[in-house]
């Protein structure tokens, strides 16, 4: 069953200059984790707030867990959780007075506010510093503290939004197994994401999206497959390059290139591990010291650059296209309220 279904989604801004959205469609498995990997400017976050009721497209449809996000917000509002970019917490209360607050605002009641704020906490490893004022958190403490106030209806569906932009690899590590934690739980999760990394360790499916559009979708080691895999990377002196080229390509059965000012030998490799022990014995039986080896992995503009011909780009004009019509937004708000009050 389809817990998410998002057919021909288009948004744009600036009376239709810049298009945030084109066409785009995907659909998630529920139970399953569909990642949704692009660079800043892409659609990844406007995507997620249109199938979170936070924007509505200028054409399409889209549905999580079969209610339309467009007919029934409110409905829709009740089963799912979010986490955006930035933590959405008041950062003069604790951890613990903001979790109660969000269980008041979803009428849970005052007594299971409190229960579920203590249960998450603890979950979450918040308690010791549940009394603290956000403030004095850490990002990657903010980041955990965001993503328990999004369970605080135990949701259905969960969109997490980057939820690791902007920590340090202690804190990813930390984020990736609370997340891992959730999807044994049965969650349903679409995550959007600029790590290829990220995508690898977490999600069952990958949509690859550039300028509004999915232009790949499959299993992380299929779109490693697009991408030649990994490479095989060795560095040695002057001398070798010749003999250590014939025996890289030889070894991985691919015609192997050499960065002459780096003198870095590199080829596709498929076998992964084994390939670099191959090839660190044929070396060692040729009495070749290499002065540096290992093995590259695809990143993401290695992903790009091979799906569209160029590399991950920031396309900020979309970012700020979509700031600014949310500025408006706001603004008009602000002065239908102040003309009410009058």
């Amino acid at each position: 069953m389809k817990s998410i279904i998002a057919e021909g989604l288009v948004k744009t801004y600036r009376k239709g200059e810049v298009k945030a959205l084109d066409g785009l469609s995907l659909d998630v498995e529920e139970g399953t984790v569909l990642s949704v990997l692009g660079p800043n400017g892409a659609g990844k976050t406007t995507v997620v707030r249109i199938l979170t009721t936070l924007l509505t497209p200028d054409s399409g449809s889209a549905s999580v867990a079969g209610i339309d996000v467009i007919k029934h917000p409110e409905k829709v509002r009740e089963i799912i959780g979010l986490s955006g970019q930035y933590a959405a917490v008041d950062e003069t209360l604790t951890g613990w007075d903001n979790l109660v607050m969000f269980g008041r605002l979803y009428h849970l009641g005052k007594k299971a506010s409190i229960a579920r704020a203590d249960e998450l906490l603890e979950r979450f490893s918040l308690s010791e510093s549940a009394r603290r004022p956000i403030k004095t958190y850490s990002g990657g403490m903010r980041r955990r503290l965001d993503l328990a106030a999004s369970l605080i209806v135990q949701p259905k569906v969960l969109f997490l939004d980057e939820p690791t932009t902007g920590l340090d690899p202690r804190g990813r590590q930390e984020m990736w197994g609370v997340i891992e934690e959730l999807v044994k739980g049965g969650v349903t999760l679409l995550l959007t994401t600029q790590y290829l990394d990220e995508a690898d360790q977490l999600a069952d499916d990958i949509v690859v999206v550039d300028h509004g559009k999915v232009i790949a979708r499959g299993t992380s080691d299929a779109l490693k497959r697009q991408v030649g895999g990994e490479r095989l990377e060795i560095v040695v002196d002057q001398a070798h390059v010749g003999q250590t080229l014939e025996i890289v390509g030889r070894v991985s059965g691919a015609t192997a290139t050499l960065d002459e000012g780096l003198r870095r030998i590199s080829a596709p490799v498929t076998t992964g591990s084994t390939a670099l022990v191959e090839v660190l014995r044929a070396l060692d039986d040729a009495q070749i010291h290499p002065l540096d080896v290992g093995l590259k992995r695809p990143s993401l503009d290695d992903v790009f650059m091979s799906l569209t011909g160029h590399v991950a780009e920031d396309a900020a004009t979309v970012e700020q296209a979509g700031k600014g019509f949310k500025g408006k937004k706001e603004k008009k708000e602000k002065n239908r309220e102040k003309g009410g009050r009058s």
